[in-house]
């Protein structure tokens, strides 16, 4: 075995932040920090909204939406005037009074999402399961009437 010397890599701008000219307060002020760019659609995200999965097979779709820590309780779905309508909504609170103290512990967790569904759904077979924190939808497709061949009409 050989030793081989290290040799520190230098981070570009490391030096910056202990010189005199590093603004701290100003770089806390920069516009990536700001609360209200994060709360808008820059980051890509539904806030507050849980993700989902859509899958289309040739008979139904599959709609898997991560709902983690709520229980099958918690949810109400409903199926009105051609949307998926998921609510959950879930709240916990907890007490314990010692002689010297009180401590209180409280959580409230809520979604609302609605789902057009397509026209080929069958909206009175919908199916959903919930299991390990994913809310499971399975989708059944009418059958699509088929389209007849051309037929050519004689003109009499």
């Amino acid at each position: 075995m050989s030793l081989v010397e290290f040799k520190k890599k230098r981070r570009p701008f490391s030096n910056l932040i202990t010189s005199e000219f590093f603004d701290m307060e100003d770089f806390f002020d920069n516009r990536f920090w700001n609360k209200d760019l994060m709360s808008t659609d820059f980051w890509n995200g539904r806030k507050g909204e849980p993700a989902l999965n859509i899958k289309e097979a040739d008979d139904h779709f599959e709609i898997d939406l991560a709902a983690p820590g709520f229980s099958k309780k918690d949810f109400d779905v409903t199926v009105e005037d051609g949307y998926l309508k998921i609510k959950a909504e879930k709240t916990f609170s907890e007490e314990e009074k010692e002689e010297e103290y009180t401590r209180k512990e409280f959580s409230y967790n809520a979604f609302e999402r609605s789902l057009l569904l397509p026209e080929n759904v069958r909206e009175e077979e919908v199916k959903a399961k919930y299991n390990n924190g994913i809310l499971s939808f399975k989708l059944t497709k009418k059958e699509e009437v088929k389209k007849m061949k051309p037929k050519k009409i004689e003109i009499a």
